[in-house]
């Protein structure tokens, strides 16, 4: 009998505005501490993060978990780069894309899986500022759609 208990910590939801997500891969992280206090808290932001691949390992840049507030000293660095940990197929498949032109790797939500922290990282493809207006239109109009259905 194995709960699988997920807590969401925090979402991109920029991500599938501003990109095509072309695939998706769960990471685990390699955190200090004070990082994983500070996560329990929800003190992180993923704005602005994305993910690159260095001889062999995939590292996060730019995932900003805030000081750990009761920590009495030897506190974490907010932005420093953390390593994610996947499986060696993995990270040679997503070698492989990122080198295409115009693939990123994205982290999507960051959440704990039976008390381990976790990170959704999707292999996206940036939006040109068309694909963005006609995301916003289609939206729209579902939503226009939703609401008509409603009043009847």
């Amino acid at each position: 009998m194995s709960t699988n208990h997920i807590k969401i910590v925090a979402e991109n939801r920029k991500a599938r505005h501003s990109y095509f997500i072309e695939d998706t891969y769960e990471a685990g992280m390699v955190l200090l501490g004070t990082e994983v206090k500070s996560l329990r808290l929800g003190r992180v932001n993923l704005k602005d993060s994305y993910a690159r691949i260095k001889k062999g390992e995939v590292f996060i840049h730019q995932m900003h978990i805030a000081a750990y507030p009761f920590a009495y000293y030897d506190n974490h660095d907010p932005l420093r780069k953390r390593k994610l940990l996947l499986h060696k197929n993995e990270i040679k498949k997503l070698y492989g894309k990122v080198n295409e032109k115009g693939f990123s790797l994205i982290p999507l939500r960051v959440y704990f899986q039976n008390g381990k922290a976790k990170l959704t990282i999707a292999l996206a493809r940036g939006k040109r500022k068309y694909d963005k207006r006609e995301t916003i239109r289609r939206r729209d109009q579902q939503r226009d759609l939703e609401r008509s259905k409603k009043d009847y």
